[in-house]
């Protein structure tokens, strides 16, 4: 293992959580708050050759990163905010701008957590502590809510050699006894026929 310097990285009491990279092959990550409860996490972009960027700042726990198929809007998570966000993106430069809310969850435990793009433009969002996945329109209506058999969903993307399996991980940290005996597989790898197709998912350009 190599440790790399990385000019324009200042983190304080962060650390790195959910990334993504885009069709550039740039590489996207967001930070959360050590002791989840300060806004102050970021989102950075890494470039080829290890350039890093900080892109915007103001949140706790980010998470969730995806672009739409025409590569004109960027969508973000911030967990505790139980918002995702959607920024206008420049393809050619990595730019973002115009911050606004693309979904604000309804209210009470959990939220949403990962989330990946499907090929005719909707947004699935795993929903931490709400046993689902939603499924978002372009226009950030819900178009469906796929149940699991496990409380914490953490992210979703789709595979195999066509890319028409929703894959979705799932976490089992911190459950009591009670609640992991209820839900056997919590913790485990799920793989889901949803009639929907999603994107190639691109490398690090390095």
């Amino acid at each position: 293992m190599q440790w790399l310097e990385t000019p324009g990285l200042a983190l304080g009491d962060e650390r790195f959580n959910d990334g993504k990279v885009d069709r550039a092959g740039r590489f996207w990550a967001g930070t959360l708050d050590r002791k989840l409860g300060a806004t102050i996490g970021q989102l950075y972009r890494v470039e080829p050759g290890f350039r890093v960027t900080a892109m915007d700042r103001g949140f706790t726990i980010s998470n969730g990163i995806g672009w739409s198929p025409d590569d004109r809007t960027m969508y973000f998570t911030d967990t505790p905010s139980r918002r995702i966000y959607r920024y206008d993106f420049d393809a050619a430069t990595g730019g973002i701008a115009n911050r606004r809310v693309f979904v604000e969850a309804d209210a009470g435990h959990g939220g949403p957590d990962g989330m990946t793009v499907d090929a005719e433009g909707f947004v699935w969002s795993a929903q931490f502590d709400r046993w689902c996945i939603h499924r978002y329109a372009p226009d950030g209506t819900l178009e469906r809510a796929v149940r699991v058999p496990v409380q914490r969903p953490t992210t979703c993307m789709f595979g195999g050699p066509d890319l028409a399996t929703l894959y979705v991980t799932s976490a089992r940290m911190d459950l009591a006894e009670a609640a992991l005996a209820e839900q056997p597989q919590a913790g485990g790898v799920f793989a889901l026929d949803v009639g929907v197709r999603g994107l190639p998912e691109p490398r690090f350009a390095g």
